[in-house]
């Protein structure tokens, strides 16, 4: 946890360069199946390239390994061995600004920042949290029991039957390689919420594919940006699983399991 072309965003480089229209159009999807597209890119450098939409991304929190607690020892900012640390400065200088320039395109957001570089963000309309009442990780005052959600836009449901804004978590997150990825039930419960079915979905800090993947099972269309090759590839494995057929009949159901 990293649009048809538009006027009003800029593209830059790391060293703050403007980059052209036609390098932009080169980038070729790493994965591109069912509406499901991956970038291996720098999300910066791709933002002029995505289309209209709606953004649903877990940046990286900015807790440079766990420091000031013992998260360093669960691994939960362990990004070492992809080259670059998950610092303050970096979601600063890089996470804030594309989260900001997607904010001025796309229709609504929703932004898991983690809690130590949350009022580095834009002010957001509304806020929500997943609770996570046996503890996410270790932080400096202890416990961990929650993650903010941060909502930008209009709600879509709102005066109509609006949904909860936050949700209690009790399942783990899949061990795949990555070193903080999102429970997928509580992922597709938040895309659930934000989304409508002829939306794209786009996650400039992919990771390891969880929105990308709960998009596929709620037959959304969806973008996802990560600039590490390792976690595009954790992605395309995810994605390649087939979902299993729902069934709204008990007894098909049951048949169904004991066919499998």
């Amino acid at each position: 946890m990293n649009p048809a072309p538009s006027s009003s965003a800029i593209a830059t480089d790391s060293n703050a360069g403007v980059i052209g229209c036609d390098a932009l159009l080169s980038v070729a999807p790493y994965y591109e199946r069912g509406g499901i597209t991956i970038y291996h890119a720098d999300a910066r450098d791709v933002i002029d390239m995505l289309p209209d939409g709606l953004v649903l991304t877990d940046p990286v929190y900015g807790i440079n390994g766990g420091k000031g607690g013992d998260a360093k020892d669960y691994r939960k900012g362990g990004y070492e061995m992809d080259g670059w640390a998950d610092t303050e400065e970096y979601v600063q200088s890089v996470c804030v600004p594309v989260v900001q320039a997607l904010l001025e395109k796309c229709v609504r957001a929703a932004v898991t920042p983690g809690i130590r570089c949350l009022n580095f963000y834009p002010r957001p309309v509304d806020m929500g949290c997943l609770w996570t009442p046996a503890a996410c990780t270790h932080g400096p005052w202890g416990f961990t029991t929650m993650q903010p959600i941060l909502y930008y836009g209009k709600d879509f449901r709102a005066g109509k039957g609006a949904l909860p804004s936050g949700r209690a978590v009790t399942e783990a997150s899949e061990k795949n390689g990555h070193p903080c990825p999102k429970p997928l039930s509580a992922w597709t419960w938040l895309m659930d919420k934000v989304s409508q079915q002829e939306e794209t979905i786009l996650d400039p800090f992919m990771g390891s594919g969880t929105t990308l993947r709960a998009a596929k099972d709620l037959n959304r269309k969806a973008i996802g940006i990560e600039i590490s090759e390792r976690y595009c590839e954790i992605a395309a494995r995810r994605l390649a699983q087939d979902v299993l057929p729902l069934f709204s009949d008990n007894a098909e159901r049951t048949r169904g399991a004991n066919n499998h």
